[in-house]
C-alpha cells in the first residue's frame, strides 16, 4: 500500500477543478480534504485545519508563524500561481516545509491589464462610454502613447512584458528595480533604468509590477505620490500593500493625481465603504489581471506536480 498523504486544499481558482485532478491525486495516495474559500482563508480557519495535513495547494492564504506551529506533518505548501508573500518563509525553512509556485505564471496577461488600463487613460474610453449612457457628448481630450512616458516599477517577468507591449506604441519608457535591467530588454524596448523619484516625477503612467518584499510594502506613501504629476495616472496590478491606500484616497480626492487603476487591495475583498468605490477617476478590478484559461490551466497542473513532488509521491510531471 502506497503511503497516505492528507492534502488540504483551498486555492479559490483551483477549487472548481478539483474533480479534474482527483484521481490523480488519490491514486498517489493523497486523502484529500477540500474547504470552499472565496478569496483567502482566515488565519483562525487555518489553525483548525492544518493539524495532520501533510500538504497544501492554496491562494493566498496567510501560512503564518502561528499557523504553521499546529502543522506538525505539513511538509509543502503549494502556492495556486506565483506571489508567495502570504507566506512565512523563514517559518517554513525552520520547520523543513517545502515552498513551491509557478514563476511567472500571469506575466502575460497581467500585462495586458496593464496595456488596457493605460489606453484607457490616454484614450479615455470608459469615461465617454459612461458620459453617453447618461445622456452625455464630450468630447474628453486624449493623448496618444506616443506623447507619454510610461514608468514601470519593478521591471521582472511581468514589467518586461509591459515594456514589449508599450515600445511599439512609441512611449518613453522608464524602470526602476533593485537589480540591473538586462541590457537585451533595453535595448529591445528603449527602456531606461532609472531611480524611483525620478521615475515617479517624469511618467504620465506609473505600472506597479515589483513583488511583496520589505523594500516594496508601502512603496508608494504620501511623499512618493507627491513626486507625481498632477494628471498622472497609477495602475496597480502588483500587490495591495505595495501602495498606502489612505494615501492614494487623500491624493485622488485632492486633485494630487488624475486617476488610479487597481487590481488589488491591502484588503480584499475590497471593502463595501471603501471611498474608492465611488471616484469617477479611479477604475477597479477584483484582482482579476491574472484571467487566462491557458495560463490557469498551466497552473492547475503545475501546482499538482509541485504538490506531488514534494511529498515524493512522483518525480515531477506525469
Amino acid at each position: 500500500m502506497p503511503k497516505r498523504y492528507d492534502v488540504l486544499i483551498t486555492a479559490p481558482y483551483f477549487l472548481p477543478v478539483v474533480d479534474r485532478f482527483r484521481a490523480r491525486l488519490e491514486e498517489a495516495g493523497c486523502r484529500l480534504r477540500v474547504e470552499e474559500v472565496a478569496e483567502r482563508a482566515t488565519v483562525e480557519q487555518l489553525t483548525q485545519w492544518v493539524p495532520g495535513i501533510h500538504g497544501t495547494i492554496c491562494g493566498d492564504d496567510p501560512y503564518t508563524a502561528e499557523v504553521l506551529e499546529g502543522a506538525d506533518e505539513l511538509r509543502v505548501i503549494s502556492k495556486w500561481g506565483t506571489g508567495i508573500d502570504s507566506i512565512d518563509q523563514q517559518a517554513c525553512r525552520e520547520r523543513g516545509i517545502a515552498v513551491r509556485n509557478t514563476p511567472g505564471a500571469f506575466s502575460r496577461p497581467v500585462a495586458d491589464s496593464v496595456m488596457a488600463y493605460v489606453l484607457s487613460f490616454a484614450r479615455r474610453t470608459p469615461w465617454m462610454d459612461r458620459d453617453l449612457k447618461q445622456g452625455g457628448w464630450s468630447k474628453l481630450p486624449g493623448y496618444s502613447l506616443s506623447e507619454w512616458t510610461l514608468g514601470i516599477v519593478g521591471v521582472g517577468d511581468i514589467g518586461s512584458e509591459v515594456a514589449r507591449r508599450a515600445a511599439p506604441f512609441g512611449c518613453r519608457l522608464l524602470g526602476n528595480d533593485i537589480v540591473t535591467i538586462p541590457s537585451e530588454l533595453k535595448q529591445q524596448t528603449g527602456l531606461e533604468q532609472v531611480g524611483l523619484e525620478e521615475l515617479l516625477a517624469e511618467s504620465d503612467v506609473v505600472s506597479l509590477n515589483c513583488d511583496l518584499n520589505p523594500t516594496s510594502r508601502g512603496l508608494i506613501h504620501a511623499g512618493t505620490l507627491a513626486l507625481m504629476k498632477p494628471r498622472a495616472w497609477l495602475v496597480n496590478t502588483a500587490r495591495g500593500p505595495v501602495v498606502v491606500e489612505a494615501d492614494l484616497v487623500a491624493a485622488l480626492r485632492e486633485g494630487r493625481l488624475a486617476g488610479a487603476a487597481l487590481d488589488v487591495f491591502e484588503q480584499e475583498p475590497l471593502p463595501a465603504d471603501s471611498p474608492l468605490r465611488s471616484m469617477d477617476n479611479v477604475l477597479l478590478a477584483p484582482h482579476n489581471a491574472n484571467s487566462s484559461p491557458t495560463a490557469w490551466e498551466r497552473v492547475h497542473e503545475n501546482t499538482v506536480d509541485n504538490l506531488l513532488e514534494a511529498l515524493g509521491t512522483e518525480r515531477g510531471g506525469r
